[in-house]
């Protein structure tokens, strides 16, 4: 398939693609420099936090959620404040946000991670009309959370186990039900897998950092189909587009010793496949 460059703007570590559906708008992040941005068209929109951001959920047309290092904040895209939800491992220095999305209930999940990949310093949070549970803890660098296109169950890793694990959601709250088991095992890979979304038609669509690629993965662990990008360090994919069959993902510089002019960029290919229009946060 062939890839093009979907915006040439340099991330350090970009992350959490979110295609607002109403806005017709790609939102994304580089936790490292701490900056969110919104491309329309040909129109490059960005703001600048006082902290490392790497996750959004849409909340209606003029607002998102935003995950920082210490907090899930309400984000007015039209005057650039943001209003404080609830805090996120706040009382941890060595934390941050990392990957995370809205589920089909309006709740949104969000995982940290140590600044440095701290072993087993993170978890994983559900924020659900007002309430905020931990839902699974000791991981090292929370990864694709993703939800199952009959909200029968959601994805997530744990990069350093290289093991996507899977688990059941109650059909009513969407809360996590019985134990995570595994569901797709990568353990044979040199990559690490990364942010990931499931498509309309169950297939996982997996970045992985270090393999220069997104890859679709069926649930019996086969691979579907392979994007390769001139970007080894692949970070989160999403769909995009009215018809949600454009396929982009964010990259990273970070790490890599002389990156190149691809390194960084947001990437994008016209597929065959469709993806799941990103769920409401209902707050």
């Amino acid at each position: 398939m062939n890839v093009s460059v979907f915006d040439d703007t340099v991330c350090a570590l970009g992350e959490g693609p979110l295609w607002h559906p109403e806005l017709q708008s790609l939102f994304w992040f580089d936790i490292t420099s701490k900056r969110l941005y919104r491309k329309t068209g040909d129109e490059l929109f960005k703001w600048r936090f006082d902290e490392h951001v790497s996750a959004a959920g849409w909340v209606d047309e003029r607002t998102l959620m935003i995950a920082s290092e210490t907090q899930l904040m309400r984000f007015d895209i039209g005057n650039g404040e943001s209003e404080f939800l609830v805090g996120l491992d706040s009382d941890n220095p060595i934390t941050r946000s990392n990957d995370g999305r809205a589920d089909p209930w309006g709740g949104f999940w969000i995982g940290t991670m140590g600044k440095s990949a701290e072993p087993k310093a993170g978890a994983i949070y559900r924020y659900y009309r007002g309430e905020f549970r931990k839902l699974f803890d000791r991981i090292s660098i929370s990864n694709a959370i993703c939800f199952a296109p009959d909200a029968s169950f959601a994805c997530f890793t744990d990069t350093v186990t290289k093991v996507i694990r899977s688990v059941a959601l109650d059909e009513a709250t969407g809360w996590p039900k019985g134990d995570p088991k595994p569901y797709i095992d990568l353990r044979h890979k040199s990559s690490g897998p990364d942010g990931a979304v499931i498509g309309a038609d169950g297939t996982l669509w997996l970045a992985e950092w270090g393999g220069a690629r997104v890859t679709g993965y069926g649930p019996d662990g086969a691979e579907r189909a392979v994007f390769e990008t001139p970007a080894s360090l692949v970070t989160c994919p999403a769909f995009t587009g009215p018809d949600l069959t454009t396929l982009i993902a964010t990259t990273a510089t970070q790490d890599l010793d002389a990156p190149d002019a691809h390194q960084g960029l947001v990437f994008q290919w016209d597929t065959q496949f469709k993806g799941q229009a990103e769920h409401q946060v209902l707050l």
